[in-house]
Formats: C-alpha cells, structure tokens, sequence
C-alpha cells in the first residue's frame, strides 16, 4: 500500500506538544451587512490587484457563503490576466482547509509558475486528497521556484522519509549545510534524530545538532538537547545529562531537567554505597513530563531502587499502574522480575494487571454514523465481538496524515476478523477529500462521518487525532495515545491484550 509523507506539517504541530491535537474549528460567521458587502466590491472592482481589498471582501462574504466563489468565477473572466483574483481566493480556502481550494491554486500557477507559495499550498493540498506523488511534484516546484528559500528545501527533503530513507537523510544533511544560520536547517536535524530508531543514529544526529546550531539561540536544537538528555539520562550517561543541563541552565524551562540531572547523580553515589532507602526517598519525589523520552527509564529506575530498598512489593505494584495504560516489552520484563521474586505466577500477574486497567474501563459511546463507501449508518454495536481501534480526524489535520502509516503498519498485522480500524471525520466540509484520501494512500480504516461538535459531547474530543482502543464487549480499555515510529510496538501490546482478553 502507498504511504502519505509525514512532512507537509506545520511547524508548530510538529512538535511533541502536538500530541494534544489539531485544531482547525471552522464555526460559522455570519455575513456582513449588504452595504458592507457592496462597498468591499466596489473597492476590489476599481483596485482589483490589491489582496488586502480581496481580503476585505472575503471577510465581508464569508468563506461558507456560495455566493463568493460565484462572485469570484466572474471576476476571473472579467481580469483574465489578474493571477491575484484566483491567489485571493483560492489563499483563503486553502487556509480554511476547504477542498474548493484547488482548482483557484492551479490557476494561479498556470498564470504565474514562480509562485512557490502556490506550490506549497498545492503541495500539502494534494496530502489532503490523498496523492502522495503530485504532493511531492509540487514542493518539489516549489524548491525550484525558489532555490535559496530554507522552508522549501526543509519541506521537500522532508517528503523522503517514508518513500527513500536514504534520500532523506542526504536532502537533511544539504539543508543543513547550505542554511547553518536557519532554523530549517536545525528542524531537519532535529526530526532526523526524533524519528531514527537507530539509538546510536540518535545519539549522532542530536550531538551533531546541538554543535552546529546553539541551542540557546535556535529552537529546534533546543528541543533536540531535550531528546539529547532524555537519551543520556536513559543510557544512565548521567554525567553528560548533567553537563548539558548545566549549558542550558539559562533557559527557565530546563531548570527540571538540571534538578533530575543533579538526583541522578546523586543518585549513583548513594546507589555505589548501598544506601537504598536513601536512594528511595530521594527519587519519590522527582516527576518526568509525560512526553519525556526518559519517562520509561526514571519509572523502571524507581522499581529498581524501591525492590533493593526491599519494597518487592511496592516496585512491582507502581508498574502494573504504568503497564495497564502504557504497555512495554521493558516494563513487562520488569514486572515478570519483580513477580517472580513475590512468588506470583503469569496467571497472577495478567489479573492483576486486568484489576489496575478496569479502574479506567468504561462503556464507548453508541453511534450510528454515515459512512462514505455505504449509503448507510455504521453503528459501534456491529463491530462487538473485535477488538476496534478507533481515531478521530480531517483530512487537513497533519499529525492525523502523520500518524496514520503507524498505525497501518500495526493493523495490517492482524486479521479483518479481529481487529476492526475506523476513523471518524470531524470536519464534514472537508467531506470531499475523503474517498480521494483513502483511494489515494490506501489506508484500511472505515472511515464515518461526524462533527467536531458531536465528538466533544459524545466522545470528549477536543482536537484531532485523539484514539481509543475499544474491546470485544464495547468497553474503551486504552484512550489519549498517539503512536509514532518508536512506539508502534506499545499500540500491538495494546490490541493483543484485547484480543487475549476472554
């Protein structure tokens, strides 16, 4: 199957605070007053090369209204010439994720095919139809258009990842020699060593970032020295996380990380003295944000220093909380460890691990939504008796396009008999992207329709994509994960504790 690019994503819901959604609400505006409206154009008639009136008027019209994209047909057949009056247009609905938006931005390059603002538009609108290959075409005009433009040679090495690991790599390392001053350079960098599952490819990229781009002057090496210290603190290198703590201490967001570093070390010495209950006391306070790449490694940690204080019982009882929300092959190691020193049995341990994970347990939400390959409703009822993995997303919600190879590489490990996929469209104005969507990358999921609205209430979604793992009895087990390339393994734990589930 083809896999959609994970790149085409704006700065901003690249990084890790991303994880808590995207957020495109279109809430309904009403249109000025006729006056008003006649006056806008009036002024885009008399100086139609101004976007600043194009904008006025649009503002006035609003986007929903049908009337301007009637309007705005007339007015291309009035100024054949004038790329400005399908750009003005067409800008407005691309930014409002509107699928209407294509044919304005075709237009425009067809007029003007220097317009490397275009292309990128065109480019990420391509995402959203679901064709991978003239989403690359274009940034790849895009580029072309304007060769020493950093965000445009970012964007197009970023369309590598998936389709030739190889070249991307290369088109990362030429941004980053030929922008040393941009954040560009320092973004590829940084998305290079965040994606690499290679620990040591990590350990390279990340050095190799916070040398060439001060992290103290450049954002995106800043958040790669906080991976940097994540992978030092979780190879117990607590020195160097130490070190470069220290370096970023001017930086009022790092002072946990400099406060963690200092324990840790600390840590070793009271750890090379035998001093366990020391050691313990002094750990149970310190706290790692969720998103941390150490989160796993300070929690295995405290299991560690809490059964040689002799508290067997405390260790394995804190990660079967962990593991019954966030399942992985090292906490599960852990807990088999700590089980067998306590005399317990798997048998054992799977219900009490079945006991910390129904405290969190309820009923999913009935439904009954349209679906876009039936003339019919899907309800959640017929999908009893699977295991169903369910996301709430559009078509324009970039960390959803991001997250979906993920989770089809996991899904197409289990059979259509076990496992049902469905993904809820929030956003019905983008309804005309869908079935291109799917045809285009070939993703497997059932997709249904809804609104942002309805998903709040029914569902408590507030941005997109947010996930749920449903069991055979209706029951949500697992909800708010989002998987990526170094935890795809966590999702399968998930889905095979439902289907072992009796």
């Amino acid at each position: 199957m083809k896999k959609t690019k994970l790149a085409g994503m704006i700065t901003g819901m690249l990084i890790s605070a991303a994880f808590t959604g995207s957020f495109a609400q279109h809430k309904s505006v009403a249109p000025a007053d006729a006056k008003t409206i006649a006056d806008a154009q009036k002024q885009v008639e008399k100086f139609p090369d101004s976007l600043s009136l194009h904008d006025d008027y649009i503002k006035a019209m609003t986007l929903a209204n049908p009337d301007l994209k009637t309007q705005y047909d007339a007015w291309m057949k009035k100024y054949p010439a004038n790329y400005k009056v399908p750009f003005a247009i067409g800008k407005a609905l691309y930014n409002r994720e509107d699928p209407a938006a294509t044919p304005y931005l075709k237009k425009v390059v067809a007029m003007k095919p220097q317009m490397a603002e275009v292309y990128q538009m065109l480019s990420i609108d391509a995402e959203r139809w679901g064709d991978e290959k003239a989403a690359h075409e274009y940034m790849g005009k895009a580029k072309q258009a304007a060769p020493n433009d950093p965000s445009y040679a970012f964007y197009y090495a970023m369309d590598f990842e998936h389709t030739d690991p190889a070249k991307w790599r290369e088109e990362i390392y030429t941004v980053a020699k030929r922008f040393p001053d941009h954040e560009r350079g320092a973004q590829g960098l940084y998305w290079l060593a965040t994606r690499s599952t290679d620990k040591a490819e990590k350990f390279k990229v990340y050095e190799q970032l916070i040398r060439l781009y001060d992290p103290l002057k450049f954002n995106w090496s800043s958040s790669g020295a906080s991976g940097l210290f994540d992978l030092y603190v979780s190879e117990s290198m607590y020195d160097k996380a130490s070190a470069l703590a220290n370096k970023m201490r001017s930086k009022e967001s790092w002072k946990s990380q400099g406060e963690l570093a200092a324990s840790l070390v600390k840590l070793q010495e009271l750890k090379a003295a035998g001093k366990w209950n020391e050691a313990q006391a002094m750990l149970k306070d310190v706290k790692v944000p969720r998103y941390s790449g150490a989160a796993e490694y300070i929690n295995l940690l405290k299991a560690e220093i809490a059964d040689a204080a002799g508290n067997t019982r405390a260790a394995y009882d804190s990660l079967l909380i962990i593991f019954a929300k966030t399942p992985t092959e090292n906490t599960k190691a852990a807990i088999s460890k700590y089980a067998s020193k306590l005399g317990l049995n798997a048998t054992q341990v799977e219900t009490d691990i079945w006991s910390a994970r129904n405290k969190n347990t309820y009923q999913a939400p009935a439904f009954a939504l349209d679906m876009y390959t039936e003339k019919r409703k899907a309800t959640l009822d017929e999908f009893k008796g699977k295991v169903v993995l369910l996301t709430f997303w559009f078509p324009g919600c970039g960390p959803c396009r991001g997250e979906f190879p993920h989770f089809q590489e996991v899904v197409n490990k289990y059979s259509k008999d076990e496992l049902a996929y469905i993904g809820i469209n929030v956003f019905p104005e983008q309804d005309d992207y869908v079935v291109p969507f799917m045809k285009g990358t070939g993703y497997t999921f059932t997709p249904l329709r809804s609104t942002s609205d309805w998903a709040m209430e029914v569902y408590k979604v507030r941005g997109q994509p947010t996930n749920f793992l449903i069991d055979k009895e209706g029951n949500i087990v697992y909800n708010n994960f989002m998987i990526n390339s170094n935890n795809q393994r966590m999702l399968e734990m998930m889905i095979e504790s439902l289907l072992k589930k009796s």
